[in-house]
C-alpha cells in the first residue's frame, strides 16, 4: 500500500514514511492510493470477534509490508486487548441503547476521556516502533481545539524518540481540557497557548511544515488528524458498532459531531471498504461551515464563534480536503485550485455533480448552544444518561436527519461529560464528577507558554526546547 498527496505533487510513500511525514511536502494530506475492500463474509465475521481482533483485520490492509504483521498485532493487542490497562471498559467502545433503534457509541473510556485516545494510544506505539527501528527521533507539533492535545500528550509522554509541542487557543478550551495537557510534567512535553483561535493554531502548524528548512532541521511530524494513521485507527469502531447491529446484512447510519472532519471521514473510509453505511450525519455547532457546504455546495469561512462545544469551534476543516480529492476523481490539481481559492477569497463552490455525489452519503445539521443544552437535559430526563455537549449535538443531529426508523442510528459519544462540568450542570442540575484517576486534576500544577499568533515566536520556542538532533547538531 502506497500513500499519495491530495495535491498530487509529492512522491508516493509507504505507510511508515507517510505516518512520520504527517503533512505532504506539497502541502497536501496523504491518502491511500486505493481503498481496500473487505468482503461481506469478512465483515459478518466481525460480530464474534473482540475489538482488538477487528482492529487488526480492519487496519492491516493500510499497513502493507511497512511493519511486520506480528509486530503490528502485538501493538494492537497491547492497546485494545483484554488486559490493555488503558481503556476503562472491556469493550473499548461500548454501544449503549438510547431510544427506539437509536444508539450511543461511547468513545470516551480512554485515559483522557475523549475519542482521540482510541487512535493516539496506538499511534504513540507506532511512532516508537518505527523510530527505534530507524534509530531516529522526531519533533511532533500539534494543534488542538480541546481533546487532541491531551490524548496526544498522554500517548507521547516520556517516549524516548520524540518531543511533542502542542498548540491550543488561549482561553478557548475548557479548564479540564487545558489542565489535562498542562499538568503533564514530562521532559518531552511542551504546551503552547496561542493568543488566537484554533484555526490560528492550525495555520501555524501548517506554516511550520511549509517552512522546509525548519521542517528538516526539527524533523517535524504531526499527530493531528492530518496524519493518516489517526484516520486509519478511527475506522475500527465503525466496523465494531455496525457489526454488532447486524451489518452487513443491514445498513447503519451514523451521526458524528464534527469539527476537523477526521472522525466522520473515517466513516466514509469504512463505507469505501464495504461497510453498508446509509447515512453519515455531519453534526456541527454554530461554526457550521460543514453543514452549510452540504446544504449549498459553498465552502466558505466565517469568524469563529465560541460555543459550549469548543472542540468543534473550527472554520477550516483540514480533513475535508481528503473528501474533495475523492469528489474530484483524485485530481490533485483541482484540489489545489480550490484550496488556493479558499486562501485568497475565503471560500469556493463545487459544481452540482460533486455536491450531489457528496449528498448521496453525507448530510449536515447545525445546533446552537441553547438547543445543545436542551438536548443534554432531555437525554438526562428521558434515559437517565449524562452526555457532554459535543455528544448532544450528535444525538440531536441524528434524530433530525435519520433516514428512517428501521435503520439503526448510532450517535458518536466523543467526550466524557466531566470534561464540561459547567455546561452539564446548567442542563441537568448536577455537575458530573471526574473519574478517580483524574479526581485531583484541578489541584495539579500547570506549565505552559503563552505566545502570540506568530510563526517566528513558535519556531524560536521550539528550537530552544527540543532535543532532536540533525546531522550531529542539537536544536536546543
Amino acid at each position: 500500500m502506497k500513500y499519495i498527496s491530495t495535491r498530487g505533487e509529492a512522491p508516493a510513500l509507504a505507510f511508515d514514511e507517510a505516518m512520520l511525514a504527517g503533512l505532504a511536502p506539497d502541502g497536501g494530506l496523504y491518502i491511500p492510493e486505493r481503498w481496500p475492500r473487505l468482503s461481506a463474509d469478512k465483515i459478518a465475521s466481525f460480530k464474534d470477534l473482540s475489538y482488538a481482533e477487528i482492529a487488526f483485520r480492519a487496519m492491516t490492509p493500510f499497513i502493507g509490508d511497512a511493519i511486520p504483521a506480528a509486530d503490528f498485532a502485538a501493538m494492537v493487542e497491547a492497546v485494545y486487548g483484554a488486559d490493555n490497562g488503558i481503556f476503562a471498559h472491556p469493550e473499548v467502545t461500548p454501544l449503549v441503547p438510547l431510544g427506539d433503534n437509536e444508539w450511543l457509541l461511547e468513545l470516551f473510556h480512554g485515559p483522557t476521556l475523549a475519542f482521540k485516545d482510541i487512535s493516539l494510544q496506538l499511534i504513540g506505539r507506532l511512532f516508537d516502533h518505527v523510530l527505534a527501528r530507524r534509530s531516529g527521533r522526531v519533533t511532533i507539533i500539534g494543534a488542538t481545539s480541546g481533546d487532541t492535545g491531551s490524548a496526544a500528550i498522554e500517548a507521547c509522554r516520556d517516549r524516548d524518540n520524540l518531543d511533542i509541542f502542542m498548540l491550543h487557543p488561549k482561553g478557548r478550551v475548557s479548564e479540564v481540557q487545558r489542565r489535562q495537557m498542562t499538568t503533564v510534567m514530562a521532559a518531552n512535553v511542551h504546551n503552547i497557548a496561542i493568543e488566537g483561535t484554533f484555526d490560528d493554531c492550525q495555520a501555524l502548524l501548517k506554516a511550520a511544515f511549509g517552512d522546509t528548512g525548519f521542517r528538516n532541521e526539527m524533523q517535524l511530524s504531526a499527530v493531528n488528524s492530518i496524519n493518516w494513521a489517526r484516520v486509519m485507527a478511527q475506522i475500527v469502531y465503525y466496523f465494531t458498532a455496525a457489526a454488532a447491529l447486524g451489518a452487513p446484512r443491514k445498513s447503519i447510519a451514523f451521526s458524528v459531531p464534527s469539527g476537523n472532519f477526521g472522525n466522520v471521514f473515517a466513516g466514509y473510509v469504512a463505507r469505501r471498504m464495504g461497510l453498508p453505511i446509509s447515512r453519515l450525519v455531519v453534526a456541527t455547532n454554530s461554526n457550521d461551515i460543514l453543514a452549510r457546504f452540504f446544504e449549498s455546495g459553498r465552502y466558505e469561512t466565517a469568524g469563529v464563534t465560541p460555543t459550549v462545544s469548543p472542540s468543534m469551534d473550527i472554520q477550516v476543516s483540514s480533513n475535508f480536503e481528503r473528501l474533495l480529492y475523492d469528489l474530484y476523481d483524485r485530481d490533485g490539481t483541482m484540489v489545489s485550485r480550490l484550496l488556493d481559492e479558499l486562501a485568497a477569497d475565503g471560500g469556493f463552490t463545487v459544481d452540482d455533480a460533486r455536491l450531489a455525489g457528496s449528498r448521496a452519503l453525507f448530510t449536515g445539521y447545525r445546533l446552537d448552544d441553547p438547543a445543545t443544552e436542551a438536548t443534554i437535559a432531555a437525554v438526562h430526563r428521558d434515559f437517565g444518561m449524562t452526555i457532554d455537549p459535543h455528544t448532544a449535538i450528535g444525538v440531536a443531529a441524528g434524530r433530525a436527519r435519520r433516514p428512517d426508523a428501521s435503520t439503526p442510528m448510532i450517535a458518536l459519544g466523543c467526550a466524557h461529560p466531566a470534561k464540561f462540568p459547567d455546561v452539564v450542570a446548567r442542563a441537568t442540575g448536577t455537575a458530573p464528577e471526574l473519574p478517580p484517576r483524574l479526581a485531583d486534576l484541578l489541584d495539579r500544577p500547570e506549565a505552559y507558554q503563552v505566545l502570540p499568533n506568530d510563526l517566528a515566536a513558535v519556531q524560536d520556542f521550539m528550537r530552544r526546547k527540543a532535543t532532536v538532533k540533525v546531522e550531529g547538531m542539537a536544536a536546543s
